[in-house]
């Protein structure tokens, strides 16, 4: 096995082309790692944010489905210095120079990119995916990869065992040596220090470079398309794969009253909304402003917030929002949205270029882009009218899909940069 050096040289695939169905209606137009998240940012930010902090600059996101709305987002928000031509976030989409398909899986879209791999000549290649919320220094991840001398390294979530069944869990030992996969498993394999929990699989993977080549090869010939099914059990039998924990990941700038090793899935709309709460209130489990691992976003040239009057409990409001004599709790509402006198507004996720007409009330409600909510409108308060109306979820949240942008275009506020997403 070559030996690598303290300072590898490294590149990353980041994959963002995940369909996003259970998010549905937030993926009708736009892929899941581009739905927006919190006051000002996109899913994507997070894993890109992580590895910038982590000094990873070279990095190729692989987008498929409905990915012009993240690809814009990209242009705007991540263009690195082209002085340094190994800083980069490029965009890759399908470029079917291996066969005529389109990404079939995980290993399949690496794969069809094997020649940027051989162009850059890496010593190790990062493979994250781009649908998480979560803080990590990948570096301390990278140092733990070399100083077991491992071929793959598999980040990994301390999950309670009542909650594993969820997930694709890794059996290690106390060295963090891989010994097995369980899918779901009603009985998991538990922590060997802590029969308590079991490691969750965080589909964030480290690859020596040629290991990974030889893999996706081999792969290819079987017609196996992705890391957890197919690639990393065949791995399993002949090289050394380790579970980085990621409770051990210490981030600078995290707060005591952070929750340690935060890290959410938000791929149900379910749970994208119970995220959002988590960004809330003095001791947020997961404050967003943190100097020291900042989480990038685009640039916004508009002016802050304004609050004309009314009530604002518990909320973040982004940029040229305007709250006016309206009554506002447990809310984010995002940029260039209006709230107008009377309308009241609690548990909600308001996403940018949105008016709140006088006198609505709105419980529970997820309003996408580029809408009007009517003078008077009740929605999240009669669960048949509003199923009748929207996308409602099992525990009655309701939806309010993307709207048309012609008002916007009419109109000087509400049409902002991005506003065809």
């Amino acid at each position: 096995m070559k030996e690598l050096r303290s300072q590898p040289k490294i590149m990353a695939f980041v994959m963002a082309g995940g369909e996003g169905s259970r998010l549905q209606p937030l993926t009708e137009k736009r892929c899941k790692p581009g739905v927006p998240f919190g006051g000002r940012y996109r899913i994507v930010d997070f894993v890109l944010s992580n590895l910038i902090n982590s000094e990873i600059r070279s990095i190729y996101l692989l987008v498929q489905y409905k990915s012009q709305s993240l690809i814009e987002h990209i242009r705007r928000a991540w263009t690195i210095s082209p002085l340094l031509p190994e800083h980069f976030v490029t965009v890759v989409p399908p470029q079917m120079h291996r066969g005529k398909s389109w990404f079939t899986g995980t290993a399949d879209s690496v794969y069809q990119n094997l020649s940027l791999i051989k162009e850059h000549q890496p010593d190790l290649v990062v493979v994250f995916g781009a649908d998480h919320i979560y803080r990590m220094d990948i570096r301390q991840m990278v140092r733990f990869h070399i100083q077991r001398c491992a071929d793959v390294s598999l980040a990994a979530l301390p999950v309670p065992i009542e909650q594993s069944s969820s997930f694709g869990i890794i059996e290690a030992d106390t060295d963090g040596r891989v010994k097995g996969f369980q899918e779901k498993p009603a009985h998991p394999r538990e922590i060997p220090t802590d029969p308590s929990r079991a490691y969750a699989s965080m589909g964030n993977y480290i690859f020596n470079t040629a290991v990974l080549i030889e893999a996706l090869e081999v792969l290819h010939q079987r017609e196996e398309t992705d890391f957890g099914r197919h690639m990393l059990p065949m791995l399993l039998q002949s090289h050394r794969l380790f579970a980085y924990d990621f409770a051990s990941n210490e981030v600078p700038g995290i707060k005591s009253y952070e929750e340690k090793s935060y890290w959410r899935d938000v791929g149900t709309l379910d749970a994208y909304f119970e995220a959002h709460f988590d960004v809330l209130g003095m001791e947020p489990r997961f404050d967003a402003f943190n100097p020291q691992w900042p989480v990038y976003s685009s640039g916004y040239p508009g002016p802050v917030a304004r609050v004309i009057g009314g009530r604002i409990d518990n909320s973040l409001l982004g940029a040229a929002t305007v709250i006016n004599d309206a009554n506002v709790r447990n809310c984010i509402i995002r940029r260039e949205s209006v709230i107008e006198p009377g309308a009241e507004l609690e548990d909600c996720i308001i996403m940018d270029y949105v008016r709140i007409c006088r006198g609505a009330k709105l419980r529970r409600v997820i309003v996408d882009r580029h809408n009007i909510i009517e003078a008077g409108a009740r929605i999240g308060f009669d669960p048949e009218e509003d199923r009748r109306r929207y996308h409602v979820t099992p525990t009655g949240l309701v939806v309010v899909p993307l709207g048309e942008i012609s008002y916007f275009a009419r109109n000087s506020r509400g049409k902002g940069p991005g506003y065809n997403e």
